[in-house]
C-alpha cells in the first residue's frame, strides 16, 4: 500500500465504520452508555459498573496534548501515556508520567516525537521497563527504564526477509507491506517478547529474552491466521485455560487467539476496529476504536460494550466535516470518541487513551 493511500485510509476509516457500528447493534449484548448517579457518569451494569472522569491525567500548561495513543500502569500506580506527538516539536516529550491522583510527574520520550505509538510497563526481576514503539519516520521499538533512560532500541528484523532492503539502517515516512510499522507488545512468559507489526507487513514477530528474532506468524488476509492490522496484542493468561497470544486484528473486525508458537486457535468476530486488548483477574478488556470499550468473560461472552448507543452513533456519524474528534464541544460525557488503548491498574480500573486531535486520558473507576 502506497504511502498515500495508507493515509487515506488512515484518516477516512470513519467513513467505513459508522455502517458496520449500526450492524453491530443488532442481536448484539447490552451496550451500556452513561447514566446519571448523584451527579456522577456510570456505565455499565451489574458486576461491571465504572465512574467516568474524562480529562483523568492533568498536564502542566508548558506542555500540549499531542493525540495520545497508548497508556499503561506500573506496579505502584503510575500512569505512563504516550502521544503520537509533533515531528516539528522535537524538544517536546512524548511519554509523560502521572500519579495515582492524575497530577504530573514526569516526561521525558523526544525522540519518539511524530511516531510514538506502543507502550508497555514490565516487571523484570525487581526493576520495571517501559517498552516503546515508533512507528511513521521512526520504524523503532526501544526498552528504556521508568525515569526514561534507553537501555537498547531495535529497527526493522531484517532476518525475517519480509522487509525492502534499508529498512533497518536507512528509516523513511514510507508505507507499504515491506516496511516495518511496529505498534504493540506482549510478553512471552519466559521472557521474551511479541511485537505487533501492524501497519507495516502485518506480521506478529517474536523475540528472545535477550531481544534475537526467532520467528514471524501472521501476513496479510482474512482467513483464520491471517491479520489486516494487528494492532494490539496481550498474553491471554487467566485462570483456566493455557497461555496464548490474542491479537486485535483491527481492520478485520475481529479478535484471535494463537498459541505461543504462533498457531492458530480461535477467532472472534463480535467487534468493529478492535484496537488493543488487556486482561485483569477473569476480564478481557478490548478498546475499540469505534467509540466503545468490550468487556468479555471467562468464556469470552460479550459482558458489555461501555460509552456508546445508537444516538452517539448517529452524532459521530454526522461528523465528517470536521470530524468529531476534532470536535471536543461536541462531546458528551460518558462516551467515548476513538479508543484506540485501554488497560487495567491493580484494582480493575480501566484508563482509556483516544485517538483524538486533542489527546484524552479517562478513568473508569470500577464500582462493583
Amino acid at each position: 500500500m502506497s504511502q498515500s493511500k495508507q493515509s487515506q485510509t488512515r484518516r477516512d476509516f470513519l467513513k467505513t465504520t459508522a455502517a458496520g457500528t449500526t450492524a453491530a447493534f443488532l442481536g448484539a449484548p447490552a451496550i451500556h452508555a452513561g447514566t446519571k448517579t448523584d451527579s456522577r457518569i456510570v456505565l455499565g451494569s451489574g458486576d461491571y459498573q465504572y465512574e467516568v472522569t474524562h480529562n483523568w491525567a492533568k498536564l502542566p500548561s508548558k506542555f500540549t496534548w499531542q493525540i495520545t495513543h497508548n497508556v499503561a500502569v506500573d506496579k505502584d500506580g503510575f500512569l505512563y501515556v504516550i502521544h503520537e506527538g509533533r515531528a516539528d516539536q522535537t524538544d517536546h516529550p512524548s511519554i509523560f508520567v502521572f500519579d495515582p491522583k492524575g497530577n504530573y510527574v514526569r516526561s521525558f520520550g523526544k525522540q519518539f516525537q511524530g511516531g510514538g505509538h506502543g507502550l508497555e510497563v514490565r516487571q523484570e526481576g525487581n526493576e520495571q521497563f517501559i517498552y516503546v514503539t515508533g512507528y511513521q519516520h521512526l520504524k523503532t521499538f526501544a526498552k528504556l527504564d521508568l525515569k526514561g533512560e534507553t537501555v537498547w532500541q531495535k529497527y526493522a528484523p531484517m532476518e525475517s526477509k519480509l522487509y525492502a532492503a534499508g529498512e533497518a539502517t536507512n528509516p523513511k515516512k514510507v508505507w507499504g507491506q515491506d516496511r516495518f510499522m511496529p505498534t504493540n507488545f506482549a510478553f512471552h512468559p519466559d521472557g521474551g517478547l511479541y511485537l505487533a507489526d501492524g501497519y507495516g507487513a502485518y506480521h506478529v514477530h517474536r523475540y528472545d529474552k535477550n531481544g534475537k528474532w526467532l520467528s514471524a506468524f501472521g501476513g496479510k488476509g482474512k482467513e483464520d491466521g491471517q491479520f489486516r492490522l494487528p494492532h494490539g496484542l496481550w498474553i491471554d493468561d487467566r485462570e483456566g485455560r493455557a497461555p496464548s497470544v490474542v491479537v486485535a486484528d483491527r481492520a478485520n473486525g475481529r479478535v484471535q487467539w494463537f498459541t505461543l508458537d504462533g498457531k492458530h486457535l480461535k477467532t472472534m468476530n463480535d467487534f468493529i476496529l478492535p484496537a488493543n486488548v488487556d486482561a485483569h483477574k477473569e476480564v478481557l478488556l478490548v478498546p475499540d476504536l469505534a467509540s466503545r470499550i468490550t468487556l468479555l468473560d471467562a468464556k469470552d461472552n460479550v459482558i458489555s460494550h461501555l460509552g456508546q448507543d445508537p444516538e452517539w452513533d448517529k452524532a459521530m456519524k454526522a461528523a465528517k466535516k470536521p470530524r468529531m474528534r476534532e470536535m471536543p464541544k461536541k462531546w458528551q460525557a460518558g462516551r467515548f470518541v476513538h479508543p484506540h488503548d485501554a488497560c487495567f491498574d491493580q484494582e480493575g480500573n480501566i484508563f482509556v487513551a483516544e485517538w483524538v486531535a486533542t489527546g484524552r486520558i479517562t478513568k473508569l473507576k470500577r464500582l462493583s
